[in-house]
């Protein structure tokens, strides 16, 4: 039978006697007790009265409490305890989700930092000069100070919230438990005792029916005259005893009876409450701490947006930095060859009577296409040719001049570098000997000996590797200054004969222009052999070429390849056949004597009945 509801009425008695009314004569009535009529004792009446201050609405007071509102609640509380446990579950889980995505998106955006960033020793490394691609480096780097602000909030999150809560979450659990288990431990003790009142009771109901039975029995055999004395003696001591049981038993009814109401008063209003309360308390933080790591959680985010503003302002910044007329500039300095634009083309006037027979070039061009001309096979002025993008020679000869320069002095810069390091190696292993000299035990000073040698060596030719470029710089910038000052020739940087330091380059020297601008491919052979080869394949014979003027050299040169002829600064020549666009002049120093010279390294004065006088430079 489940418990009595706090303040139900268990049958009071309403005219407040004992059910029982016992004469102690023979033949006196018994009242019939009736279990309706059992008289409760005032518990009853205190239960009925503190009832009503369960009834108080909570919105009278802002201080609800769980123990007089929800004292009935029981299976309603464990099941939104549980809910409550589950909640915070469901926010651990949410912000380690996030955390995730934080780990996960700072990894991406590293990566793609990473990416984007220069490879070394790769050509990308020279594109940095430029401010465009140095704010990108720039942004790139702040881009990977960002992505570390979302690892620090992955961290902040994993270790502020998620930890935390993972630890509360268990120490919620066992305080539920705890509480629940005083809880049920309660019930079932009330729940005991509600059993043994109603043990009691059903008792003291038997005994009042047997009671009640022996009271009959006895006025029906005090009636009959019949029967013997004794026998009615007998059966109304029979009915007393009875009755004394009965009477037994309510006093025991009664005392199980009070003893409840007094268990179930504390039960639903000491032990319930005071458990509920906990309970209460228990909800109330766990609210307040889902509160406080939901502030945490904002808080991580604020924390990093300073230094998030510093990276972005940082890429403004990066932005902001960039020149496009010094971006301009780095383009001038890359790619200028320190050359003058060639001259102008000579008008070729055909309708004027010249004293020259047909020259080589025109004599091919009324050919057709059968044989391409000198000028058709070359076609493009020397600045507008293709360079070879092999390595070149080791002192960078197949460079236009400034280019040149450039290049040597990286190559200086990379050489001290290099001895740099070694001699802070050398450095450290002196030190290191010094240390083993002083302290034996600590290692053989001859150990580093044979490392000491190697150093010492590779510095000796990084020093006499740089003395070399050295050299080579200072004859570039030498002749660039000659350049500058139109009254100094240039003293062989634009020769193919240059005497340079370095062995076995005259290979390399030979197949490069009279400006020294281009480089002819390996497998193709000088222009001038080619054009000089392609006439005497047609012509087994050939007349001298008749002069078409003269001209005189401005610089000294030296052909030592096949066509060229060398000739002396301030030397007279005769012209045989003028430029046709690629840089050479044919001209003749006697009727044994002839070849091609660079146009810019003379003076032509043509005939005047032909050209006129112009000047190459």
């Amino acid at each position: 039978m489940d418990a009595p509801h706090v303040g139900a009425a268990i049958n009071p008695i309403s005219d407040g006697k004992s059910p029982f009314v016992m004469t102690g004569c023979v033949g006196e009535k018994l009242h019939k007790p009736l279990y309706s009529d059992i008289v409760l004792n005032n518990t009853i009446g205190r239960m009925l009265r503190n009832r009503g201050s369960f009834g108080r609405n909570c919105s009278e007071t802002m201080s609800c409490r769980w123990g007089t509102e929800l004292w009935d609640q029981f299976d309603n509380l464990e099941r939104h305890t549980h809910w409550g446990i589950e909640f915070v579950e469901k926010y651990t889980k949410f912000v380690k989700e996030r955390s995730e995505i934080e780990i996960s998106y700072a990894k991406q955006i590293r990566n793609l930092s990473k990416k984007y960033q220069p490879k070394k020793n790769s050509r990308e490394e020279d594109e940095y000069k430029y401010t465009s691609c140095r704010a990108f480096l720039m942004t790139l780097n702040e881009l990977n100070d960002y992505a570390g602000q979302h690892e620090v909030m992955a961290e902040d999150l994993t270790t502020h919230i998620i930890c935390e809560l993972t630890r509360y979450i268990q120490e919620l659990k066992a305080e539920r438990k705890s509480h629940f288990h005083d809880g049920r431990r309660a019930q079932q003790h009330i729940e005991n005792s509600w059993k043994q009142l109603e043990s009691s009771k059903r008792r003291f109901e038997r005994d009042c029916k047997e009671a009640d039975r022996a009271q009959q029995y006895f006025d029906k055999i005090d009636a009959d005259i019949n029967v013997t004395k004794a026998d009615v003696e007998k059966a109304r001591q029979q009915a007393q005893m009875k009755h004394q049981v009965a009477e037994d038993s309510k006093n025991e009814y009664l005392t199980f009876l009070q003893k409840f109401n007094k268990e179930q008063n504390a039960h639903y209003h000491t032990l319930i409450p005071h458990i509920f309360q906990k309970l209460q308390e228990m909800e109330e933080k766990r609210i307040e701490r889902v509160g406080e790591s939901m502030k945490t959680y904002a808080e991580v985010d604020r924390k990093v947006l300073p230094i998030v503003g510093k990276c972005l302002d940082g890429m403004t910044n990066a932005a902001e930095s960039i020149e496009p007329k010094m971006d301009t500039k780095h383009v001038v300095e890359s790619y200028k060859s320190g050359f003058e634009p060639p001259g102008d083309v000579e008008v070729e006037d055909y309708s004027l009577s010249m004293r020259r027979t047909v020259s080589e070039s025109s004599y091919l061009n009324s050919q057709g296409e059968s044989k391409p001309s000198r000028s058709n096979s070359r076609g493009k002025l020397w600045p507008f040719i293709k360079r070879n993008k092999g390595s070149g020679p080791e002192d960078c000869s197949h460079l236009p001049p400034e280019q040149r320069r450039k290049k040597l002095q990286a190559k200086i810069n990379d050489i001290n570098k290099e001895i740099q390091k070694e001699m802070d190696q050398r450095d450290a292993l002196s030190k290191m000997k010094d240390v083993y000299i002083k302290n034996p035990h600590m290692g053989d000073p001859n150990s580093v000996d044979p490392r000491l040698e190697e150093i010492c060596q590779n510095i000796d030719k990084l020093q006499l590797d740089a003395r070399k470029y050295e050299a080579w710089l200072v004859e570039v910038e030498t002749r660039l200054a000659e350049k500058s000052d139109p009254h100094r020739p240039p003293s062989g940087l634009y020769n193919s004969q240059t005497t340079t330091p370095v062995n076995n380059n005259c290979a390399h020297v030979n197949r490069e222009s009279p400006d020294g601008s281009y480089t002819e491919d390996h497998s193709t052979e000088h222009p001038l052999k080619s054009r000089s080869t392609d006439f005497d394949d047609d012509f087994d014979y050939e007349d001298p070429l008749p002069t078409i003027g003269t001209c005189k050299s401005l610089y000294p040169f030296e052909g030592q390849n096949e066509g060229t002829i060398s000739m002396t600064e301030g030397e007279l020549l005769y012209v045989i056949e003028e430029d046709k666009g690629d840089g050479w002049t044919r001209v003749r120093r006697n009727e044994d004597e002839e070849g091609y010279v660079p146009t810019s390294y003379i003076k032509v004065f043509f005939d005047t009945n032909a050209k006129g006088a112009m000047t190459y430079i």
